[in-house]
């Protein structure tokens, strides 16, 4: 029994009018009176119980909150959103490795989790059963093709691979120097310099109908060129930002895009009729277009020019499939 668990229990016999002896607190988390004692100072310093020693009864109870000071709360979950949701993603990435090589290494990984979960005060289950994490677009990689791009990113050596195009269809080979994985809305993709096209791109790992790892050292990228060229626009092909999108949100769409991050560097300001204008650099726009299309009528592109001109044909496009 964990902490926060034995925690709760303690918490639930002293919040009874009868209180709770030491003999009945040790015998219901089956723990040392030490371990026993350090709980209820846990509960008292940091989580702000009233506790009372009934020295005639030789009972101790958890006495209301008076209003006065920090309020006494158990907590429901343990954990904040980020960390919740890390652990629900570890332990679904965990469930679904299939057995090899890593078995005996994911089981007390997998057993970690269910511990780390427990603290929560309920069943592991019970909090999967509760809680859902939705990946939504993921498109399957080749796992052979993971395995190979991994280990020579890791082992600093090149990389052959036939490489499809998503928009036009077109297979190329390219040799390219793996830099770093990323994984982004639930795919994952590979910073690389290109040898083909002498520059840095982001290649998609399901894309890749062939990958052959080579005995030739992979050129290597300083991080920061990195991120100047494929983290500075938009979207994971952004190439560097070279121009800045800015969009008005409706009143009604405001309210959900004013808290949404689409890129690091955005701007945005609430107008006085409750509209959103938003600010975002880019450099290819593809992706952002995508995204623009998403809000149909609740998104204006206000300039640059070109940019609005392509929103406004695909959306003419769109129109003309319902008639």
């Amino acid at each position: 029994m964990d902490q926060p668990e034995r925690v709760r229990k303690i918490a639930r016999l002293l919040e009874r009018p009868q209180g709770a002896s030491m003999t009945q607190l040790i015998a219901a988390v089956e723990r040392s009176r030490a371990t026993v004692n350090r709980d209820l100072l846990y509960l008292r310093d940091r989580l702000n119980a009233r506790i009372e020693w009934d020295r005639d009864e030789g009972v101790y109870r958890l006495l209301a909150n008076d209003g006065v000071g920090p309020r006494f709360e158990l907590p429901g979950l343990w954990v904040n959103e980020h960390e919740l949701l890390a652990l629900l993603t570890m332990q679904r990435l965990v469930a679904e490795l299939q057995p090899g090589l890593l078995g005996s290494q994911t089981g007390p990984l997998a057993q970690l989790l269910d511990r780390l979960l427990a603290r929560s005060g309920h069943s592991t289950q019970e909090v999967i059963h509760r809680v859902r994490v939705l990946t939504m677009g993921a498109r399957r990689a080749d796992s052979e093709h993971f395995q190979t791009v991994s280990a020579g990113l890791l082992d600093r050596r090149q990389l052959q691979i036939g490489y499809v195009a998503r928009g036009s269809g077109e297979r190329t080979q390219r040799r390219v120097s793996p830099q770093r994985l990323v994984h982004y809305r639930d795919n994952w993709y590979l910073d690389a310099w290109c040898h083909l096209r002498e520059g840095l791109r982001s290649f998609a790992l399901d894309a890749m109908d062939a990958v052959q790892r080579t005995d030739v050292r992979a050129k290597d990228v300083a991080e920061r060129e990195l991120d100047r060229v494929l983290g500075s626009g938009y979207g994971i092909f952004s190439g560097e930002a070279t121009r800045i999108a800015r969009l008005r949100f409706s009143p009604q769409r405001a309210r959900w895009v004013a808290q949404e991050t689409w890129h690091p560097q955005q701007r945005g300001v609430r107008e006085a009729d409750g509209s959103w204008l938003l600010e975002v650099p880019y450099s290819n726009d593809p992706e952002l277009v995508m995204d623009i299309l998403r809000y149909g009528p609740d998104v204006e592109v206000l300039e640059p020019a070109d940019l609005r001109q392509t929103v406004a044909a695909r959306l003419r496009e769109a129109s003309r499939l319902y008639g």
